[in-house]
């Protein structure tokens, strides 16, 4: 049965005019963006196909407009959804980034994991704030697996000096989705801090952003 036979209170779109966007799940939000369905089959289970397929809605921000593994996804709709996945991102991003303060790891963690949960590879970042933690940048210094990619202390503390920072945050993602802090997550972290410590720039936190809540390393007491 096409969307357009359901009952009017059960079409996404009228509940969204009616109820908002957060009264969608998530096949339904996807759903809106697909428009009509395809091939005797409506949008919100496409939208279902398309999340089970990537197997999360995380995860098919990371593979849009690249995969199109759902029948009936043509490059236009990919096109439609990616789009719109990247404009949530940008206000994500600009709406924190527009913060004067990072006050709490909660700012902290909103920021960061809209930067990097999408990657579909890993990422080494650092947000550099001011004495009174205002943002005064967010850099990529590094790709590639924490234990296996080149971190190299030395650039880390250019880049600090460089932003006249005081203090800094550090993040990195791991595109398995599992948020845990590994053992070399934890020695470069405590190497960093030796470094930085000797210019005077504080370390405030280490998030590791996977699927989930990010993890701080600093609540765990691993800084």
């Amino acid at each position: 049965m096409k969307i357009s036979e359901w009952p009017e209170g059960d079409r996404p779109r009228e509940r969204l005019r009616t109820h908002g966007p957060r009264s969608l799940s998530d096949a339904e939000l996807l759903a809106v963006l697909i428009g009509s369905g395809t091939r005797g089959r409506d949008a919100v289970s496409m939208g279902r196909e398309m999340i089970a397929s990537a197997g999360s809605l995380a995860r098919l921000m990371q593979t849009m407009p690249h995969s199109q593994a759902t029948p009936g996804i043509g490059p236009a709709k990919a096109a439609r959804i990616a789009a719109a996945l990247e404009i949530a991102r940008r206000v994500i991003n600009g709406g924190v980034a527009d913060r004067t303060f990072l006050r709490d790891p909660a700012a902290s963690a909103t920021y960061l994991r809209s930067r990097l949960v999408h990657l579909p590879y890993e990422v080494f970042a650092c947000l550099f704030l001011d004495n009174r933690h205002r943002v005064l940048a967010f850099e990529e210094l590094f790709r590639g697996t924490v234990d296996a990619a080149a971190v190299y202390p030395r650039e880390v503390v250019r880049a600090c000096l460089a932003h006249n920072a005081s203090a800094v945050i550090f993040a990195h993602n791991h595109p398995s989705g599992v948020a845990e802090p590994s053992q070399a997550d934890i020695a470069i972290t405590h190497a960093l801090s030796r470094a930085l410590e000797l210019v005077g720039v504080r370390v405030l936190d280490h998030l590791v952003i996977g699927e989930g809540e990010p993890v701080s390393m600093a609540l765990r007491g691993l800084l």
